[in-house]
């Protein structure tokens, strides 16, 4: 994931993601994608944890797309459990990362419903 702004100023991604620069905006859209088409609802669990619920049918996009943002930034922690028609991702990151989850919020909440 790059480290970009986010519309409140908010870096989302550490200096520390070894995603290639040239692949960083391609991954960011599809973050982008992902919020605006299946997210649903955001909730700060606490300062290291967010939680989002996602439309049920975005699974497998978000579970590839999970699994390759832990390849180059592995602090972080995400965890899949399905209630009926709703995904929820719970994404954790260490006290040392929290401006990284803030960020990430800050994107989520921006992209919803866009």
């Amino acid at each position: 994931m790059a480290t970009t702004e986010t519309a409140e100023g908010q870096a989302w991604a550490p200096q520390a993601c070894t995603l290639p620069t040239a692949q960083q905006p391609l991954r960011i859209a599809e973050f982008d994608d992902l919020f605006t088409t299946a997210l649903i609802d955001v909730h700060r669990v606490d300062g290291t944890r967010l939680r989002l619920e996602l439309k049920a049918e975005a699974e497998t996009t978000a579970r590839d797309l999970t699994a390759r943002e832990s390849q180059c930034c592995s602090f972080f922690g995400f965890t899949f459990t399905r209630a009926e028609d709703v995904l929820h991702l719970e994404v954790e990151v260490p006290p040392v990362h929290n401006e990284v989850l803030d960020g990430l919020e800050a994107r989520a909440r921006g992209m919803a419903g866009t």
